[in-house]
């Protein structure tokens, strides 16, 4: 259930990953599919803009029968669970018809997992206390790989974060350098404005004039 369907400009292309990093450009909407095959199906969707713009984009999910289960607009990350209740191809689109010239660079992952595992089969020689006892360590594998998944989040949380204040950090000092390049800009044409206003008063005939 890890096979993604990526359609963007009418190009359509097979990805096998469910955790990828795409650069919306300005005026696109990009929109990736997973192909659920039955009912019952747990899918998680996770996306982060990295960068462009204010960090923001606007999102739609929608079911095979085109209604909307999540949208949100001008938001900057979403972490959201929903059960498929239709067989099909789910959409996930990213609108970045907003802006008319930023790019977003969005790390996104798609995530399709069954609600309920199987039970182990009793193999040759084994008893209901070994299944149970391999049922349990079933369960803890799966608790263990939902703690890894939720600190891989937090990961790329923290990352996003870090993309965030590093951009800001660089609009800052460039706004503090042209800003001062004016500042000495200004302070010099002033200078130069006082001296040619001196001249003027005391240069030659216009003496007469003080």
């Amino acid at each position: 259930m890890k096979l993604l369907i990526l359609a963007i400009c009418g190009l359509v292309a097979h990805v096998s990953a469910t955790a990828l990093t795409y650069s919306v450009s300005a005026n696109e909407r990009a929109c990736f599919y997973a192909d659920l095959k039955t009912t019952g199906l747990k899918v998680a969707f996770y996306f982060a803009v990295q960068s462009g713009g204010a960090f923001d984009i606007d999102y739609v999910v929608t079911s095979p029968s085109m209604k909307t289960i999540i949208d949100g607009e001008k938001e900057r990350q979403g972490d959201f669970v929903f059960t498929a209740n239709e067989i099909g191809e789910y959409r996930f689109c990213f609108l970045n018809e907003m802006s008319t010239f930023a790019e977003k660079l969005v790390d996104f992952e798609i995530v399709v997992e069954n609600e309920d595992h199987a039970p182990l089969p009793l193999g040759m020689g084994q008893t209901s206390d070994d299944a149970n006892g391999e049922s349990l360590l079933d369960n803890s594998i799966h608790s263990i790989s939902g703690k890894l998944t939720s600190v891989a989040r937090s990961q790329k949380y923290f990352r996003t974060r870090e993309n965030r204040n590093f951009s800001t950090v660089n609009s800052t000092e460039s706004r503090i350098f042209y800003f001062s390049i004016v500042e000495v800009v200004a302070i010099v044409s002033m200078a130069a404005l006082q001296v040619l206003l001196v001249q003027f008063f005391f240069t030659g005939s216009r003496k007469g004039f003080i």
